[in-house]
Formats: C-alpha cells, sequence, structure tokens
C-alpha cells in the first residue's frame, strides 16, 4: 500500500509499504477513504517529538472495517467508521484513573503517528476497536464525521475545561480550526460574551460564524488591555490558548480575572520552558486555575459529537478550505505547513 511519511526531521514523502497485519483479537483494520492534515503532524516533521524514520502521519480519518479482530463485537467487515485521533486501551492504570489520553504513559493516548504508524495511508490500524471506532449516521458525510476525530472533540474539550459560567464571560487567543471549534464549544456551553483574537480576516469572519460576539486584531491593539476595558477591568471568566505560543499563553492569564480559568489546548511545539507572567498570576495566589488536555478519545464521546452534527447545531465543514486527491497529500502538508492560500484544513480524498 502507499502511505505518506516522515522520512525523518523535515523531509516527508509517499512510499510504499506493507498492509498492515492481521488484527489482534480486539482490533480492526480500516480502508482509508478520507482524512485531514493537521497541524500537529507539521510540528512532528519539525521534530517536536523526536527523530521518527518512516513513520506513517496522520491522525484524522475515516473509513470501511477492512478486517475485524473475533473478539469485537460491536462492529462488522464493511462498516463505514470515524476513530478518534486518541485510541486509549482503557485498561492500563492512567485510564483506569479517568485519564484515557494519558493511556499508560503522559500523552499514550497519541498512538497515530506518534508510537505507531498514522493513518495517512490506503489501510491503518485500530487497537481496541469496540471502544474507539463509532459508525457513521448516514446523514453525516464523511467530510463532517472526520471533524469529530479531533478538532470538535480537542476545541469543545478547551470549552468544557474552561469552566465557562452559564451567561458568562470567554476569550479565545487563536483561531485556526482547533481556536474556531473552542468558539463553536463556548457558544454551545451558554458563554454570554464570546471575545476571539485573531488577525487573519477569513478566520474572523469564520469567528463570527462559530459564534465571536467581538473579535481583536492582535496587530491593530493591545488584547489584554481591550479585554480589560471590555470586562470593566475584570477581566474575563475563562480564557482558552488556542495556538502554542508563550504570547498567547501570557496574554491568557494576564486576561483572566481571579478566580477564573486558563484553558490550553495549544500544541507548544518548540523551546523547553512556558513563562507564568508573575504578578498577572498574583505571585501565585490568585485563584485562578491552568487547566490542560489532550483530545478525548472513546466511542461514547464521538458518538455524542456525531450527533451534535446530525442534529444540525454544528456545521464544522465551514473549516475545509482545499481538497486534494491522496497522490496530492504532499502539496497539502506544504500549504498546511506555510499556512499558504487561507488555508484553514484541507481534506484528503482516497476514492474519485
Amino acid at each position: 500500500m502507499k502511505a505518506f511519511v516522515m522520512h525523518g526531521i523535515g523531509r516527508v514523502g509517499i512510499m510504499e509499504k506493507p498492509l498492515p497485519a492481521d488484527p489482534g483479537p480486539n482490533d480492526a483494520i480500516i480502508k482509508t477513504t478520507a482524512a485531514l492534515v493537521c497541524t500537529s503532524d507539521v510540528h512532528t516533521v519539525h521534530g517536536a517529538i523526536g527523530e521518527k524514520v518512516d513513520l506513517t502521519l496522520g491522525h484524522e480519518a475515516l473509513g470501511i472495517i477492512h478486517k475485524l479482530g473475533s473478539a469485537v463485537e460491536s462492529l462488522k467487515v464493511g462498516d463505514r467508521v470515524v476513530v478518534n485521533a486518541i485510541t486509549p486501551c482503557y485498561k492500563c492504570e492512567n485510564c483506569q484513573r479517568g485519564f484515557t489520553s494519558q493511556c499508560t504513559t503522559m500523552l499514550g493516548g497519541w498512538k497515530f503517528a506518534n508510537i505507531k504508524d498514522g493513518c495517512f495511508a490506503e489501510y491503518f490500524h485500530v487497537n481496541d476497536a469496540d471502544a474507539n471506532l463509532v459508525p457513521v449516521p448516514s446523514s453525516v458525510s464523511d467530510e463532517a464525521a472526520l471533524y469529530a476525530t479531533d478538532m470538535m472533540s480537542t476545541g469543545f474539550m478547551g470549552a468544557e475545561h474552561a469552566g465557562i459560567p452559564l451567561g458568562g464571560t470567554v476569550a479565545i487567543f487563536g483561531q485556526g480550526p482547533v481556536g474556531l471549534m473552542a468558539t463553536a464549544g463556548s457558544r454551545l456551553l451558554g458563554a454570554g460574551l464570546i471575545i476571539a483574537v485573531e488577525t487573519v480576516p477569513h478566520r474572523q469572519q469564520l469567528s463570527k460564524y462559530y459564534g465571536a460576539d467581538i473579535i481583536l486584531d492582535f496587530k491593530k491593539v493591545d488584547v489584554v488591555e481591550e479585554i480589560l476595558r471590555i470586562t470593566n477591568g475584570q477581566g474575563v471568566d475563562s480564557a482558552i490558548e488556542a495556538l502554542g505560543t508563550q504570547v498567547t499563553f501570557e496574554n491568557c492569564i494576564k486576561a483572566t480575572r481571579p478566580g477564573g480559568t486558563i484553558s490550553n489546548i495549544g500544541y507548544h511545539g518548540e523551546g523547553d520552558y512556558l513563562k507564568i507572567p508573575r504578578v498577572d498570576w498574583g505571585v501565585g495566589m490568585s485563584d485562578k486555575t491552568i487547566r490542560t488536555g489532550l483530545c478525548p478519545g472513546g466511542r461514547e464521546r464521538m458518538s455524542r459529537l456525531l450527533r451534535l452534527i446530525e442534529s444540525g447545531r454544528i456545521d464544522p465543514t465551514a473549516l475545509t478550505t482545499h481538497k486534494f486527491r491522496f497522490d496530492e497529500i504532499e502539496k497539502a502538508f506544504e500549504l498546511m505547513a506555510i499556512k499558504g492560500d487561507n488555508v484553514i484544513k484541507p481534506l484528503i480524498l482516497f476514492e474519485d
């Protein structure tokens, strides 16, 4: 089969690989039909998680069950299924403790294109299929279902972890695909005022579409000063860091009121440390909570996200800005790396 791989730091390409071996009793092999490219893959190729040689990239995919383990009970060969970017085992100590995204070890639920081959291939393996695969409702398109794998799950987690009070205020720093879904999630959870920080006009428009009340352009205003002005000097109840930079992390802390929550969902792919602004943190005594998390996995969460799409509560497909065939995936990856042509998310189609 063909697979899109990281040959080494800074080097990618399509190569021939053997088909995945027959699944274990609890696992499945999926024939890929569609996928999305994520900026996390770009971070990986740039060395964020170390050197990888011929590792298949990708963690947002959908397809048809090709082979199924003998112990899998809830699925059958031929089902159209979607799999979360995070595929925990649900058996280890961390999973038993309720931290399934940290399966076995820190970030261990993130298996695709991290500790095993990812899903930018014509076939890919899924562990613990009963717990990690979800049949897609007939009324939900492949394209829409793909957004449940990571962008919706992560963005909504950002809003959930932010502890936004009903009618409360939230500032979301960064309106890339995850930040836009955090905006949508904040609206769904009942935020009374949603402030989005973004400078790219197309992303500003999408931010309004997904529920932002106010857009602040960091190139035109001091966003912390403006947030404090809007909130009468109090700061927001919640701030969501959706970019993964030092300055946005600091600004979240500065813009959040005492007793509020900073929810970090950005991927901090560079450097060894993040600095906390000491005074704005109340010299350690401000009652401000910093919450982190990795995209939740599992069949139950995926089913709920698909239900939101099916019921019309959200249409994530507005995030799709480009479409490519699988043999063009390197173009899509490069576009995502340079953020060219107003890209938000490139959709990869494995079948004509």
